[in-house]
């Protein structure tokens, strides 16, 4: 009876063996090199500066009279881009900075593999030193959220205002079916393997995950979110930042936050659920929120039109 166990444990080890092997020559994908991705997704507007042991992908741009500037944040796996329709709807009327976060776009990986909340803010803080900018209005999306809010506690007199997307930083008020490609990369050995092993598909259903209308993942979105996910270092970086986490076990840190705050959410967003908008609303003072009904995890890149509409008026209440 062992040896007819053991011959079966055998069997089944040799069989995922196989399995691995084939996975690896149907779909390993080897990095892209950061020039080749940088010519093919840089902006008109695109710079680079070293701060935080990187080379900075960033874009200002817009109203230079704007003395406080907008500063987008964006998510996880994501980059500057994912900004592109909301800045072209506002730039003529406010100065907009979005940059690329360390671990991601066309910035690439921190060589020391810290994605800290305090690494974040230094380098948030270093940018806009550099930029020469004292205050700003920060927008963050998803992870995003999650450093702003962070950096809002952090420099409070340096931040005008709060706009939360979707933000992470809290555990879900309810389950979520959540990203597939997110929950590969938080798992062990399987998240080695996602360094190597990259399918396009697993790209393209990550995306329909973060959007209420999945109609709207085209193919050259998948394309563009996989080039930036495959420029050397990212994927191992993705795993880094996966291994430290985002979310506060305890909701009190928030009533830290003075910066008058918005929070705006999509109802069909099926990674972070939009009842945490109103875990976010009871602990943060003098905030408000937004939810549309239509759209999902990120509404300014699924709908940049109605999400800079609401963000205007806002702002322009700030002003």
């Amino acid at each position: 009876m062992f040896r007819k166990l053991l011959r079966l444990f055998g069997w089944l080890l040799g069989s995922i063996l196989v399995l691995l092997i084939l996975l690896g020559i149907v779909f390993y994908q080897k990095d892209q090199s950061p020039e080749e991705v940088y010519k093919k997704y840089a902006l008109a507007s695109s710079q680079q500066i070293a701060l935080g042991g990187v080379q900075l992908h960033y874009s200002d741009e817009g109203n230079r009279l704007d003395s406080t500037p907008l500063l987008l944040i964006h998510g996880t796996s994501s980059s500057l881009r994912t900004w592109d329709g909301v800045t072209a709807q506002l730039k003529k009327q406010y100065r907009i900075i979005r940059f690329d976060l360390p671990g991601f776009g066309l910035t690439g990986p921190n060589p020391n593999r810290d994605y800290s909340t305090s690494y974040y803010n230094q380098v948030i803080d270093s940018l806009l030193t550099a930029l020469h900018v004292s205050r700003v209005i920060i927008v963050g999306n998803s992870l995003g959220g999650a450093i702003a809010t962070q950096y809002a506690i952090y420099q409070p007199a340096k931040v005008r205002g709060l706009v939360l997307v979707d933000a992470a930083g809290l555990p879900p008020a309810k389950k979520t079916t959540g990203a597939i490609g997110f929950k590969l990369a938080q798992m062990p050995v399987i998240n080695q393997l996602l360094t190597i092993i990259t399918p396009r598909v697993l790209v393209k259903k990550s995306l329909q995950d973060a959007y209420g209308d999945i109609g709207k993942v085209t193919d050259s979105l998948t394309t563009q979110y996989f080039d930036m996910l495959t420029r050397e270092g990212n994927r191992k970086a993705l795993v880094d930042r996966m291994r430290q986490g985002w979310q506060e076990k305890n909701s009190d840190f928030l009533s830290n936050v003075q910066a008058p705050t918005l929070i705006v959410w999509g109802s069909k967003d099926r990674l972070i659920p939009v009842e945490n908008a109103a875990l976010f609303q009871q602990k943060i003072k003098n905030s408000q929120v937004h939810i549309w009904d239509n759209l999902g995890h990120v509404p300014m890149e699924e709908d940049p039109t109605a999400f800079s509409d609401i963000l205007s008026k806002w702002v322009m209440q700030l002003k």
